[in-house]
């Protein structure tokens, strides 16, 4: 079992992105967690004890404003966040990948994969979450509309704390969408999504299915499954899933 370190990169704002990896054979296996989630949860864990076990390479890591990192959250988007992906990525897994994206990770790891398209050897999704700014900012009434007119940012309720949207959350979202247009994946992509999530609709999955242009792609759709999709039932099949797509990239 190969041990695994914690390092810190520095992005171009001057914050500390904090990253864990371990070396090993096969593509890096690269977790991207949620909004406000981090590295340390069930999933990204979970995956990381696998590769370990396996001898595979590893990489999981928090975006700025999150986790183990320095900045505000409020400072960053879906755009500042791929970039913190992406040069963690540079810095520690330079080779062949196997992106792992979990809810907004799912949209990061789907720009990474078109970014880095002919290192990526296999996208997993779980309950993915491309473009999900667009259905937000539909669902603001009047009163958050004039408050974002006036302020720049709205106070959206959520658990366990109310969550910041800034203009600048909403309008990178609008400049990093995949969804509108056809995908040019051709790696495997297994997508994987709860049927009672109440947070990302299960038929996204099946939009990035329609989208994508390559031939293998799989939805496995969980029809008692929530968003997190942490259950121990939910985080085997995960764990199978990555094995497989191991088995088919072997280097």
């Amino acid at each position: 079992m190969h041990p695994e370190t914690l390092h810190h990169l520095t992005s171009p704002a001057g914050h500390r992105i904090a990253a864990r990896h371990a070396p090993g054979e096969g593509p890096t296996t690269v977790f991207l967690p949620g909004l406000r989630s981090d590295m340390m949860g069930d999933k990204a864990s979970a995956l990381s004890l696998l590769a370990r076990e396996h001898g595979r390479a590893s990489l999981r890591l928090d975006y700025s404003g999150h986790g183990e990192s320095d900045g505000r959250f409020e400072d960053g988007s879906v755009a500042v966040w791929r970039d913190d992906a992406l040069r963690a990525i540079d810095a520690l897994a330079p080779g062949p990948l196997l992106l792992v994206g979990s809810s907004m990770g799912g949209w990061i790891g789907l720009m990474a994969a078109l970014a880095l398209a002919d290192r990526v050897r296999g996208f997993v999704g779980i309950a993915a979450a491309p473009d999900f700014t667009r259905t937000m900012r539909g669902d603001f009434g009047p009163e958050y509309e004039a408050e974002m007119r006036i302020n720049g940012r709205v106070l959206l309720p959520a658990e366990p704390d109310p969550l910041v949207v800034t203009r600048r959350f909403l309008e990178d979202g609008d400049a990093c969408t995949v969804l509108d247009k056809p995908l040019p994946l051709h790696c495997p992509i297994r997508l994987l999504h709860g049927q009672r999530d109440d947070v990302v609709p299960w038929r996204t999955a099946l939009a990035i299915a329609d989208a994508a242009q390559g031939a293998d792609c799989r939805v496995v759709l969980i029809k008692d499954g929530d968003h997190r999709l942490s259950r121990p039932a939910d985080i085997a099949l995960l764990r199978d899933i990555v094995t497989d797509l191991w088995r088919e990239n072997p280097t």
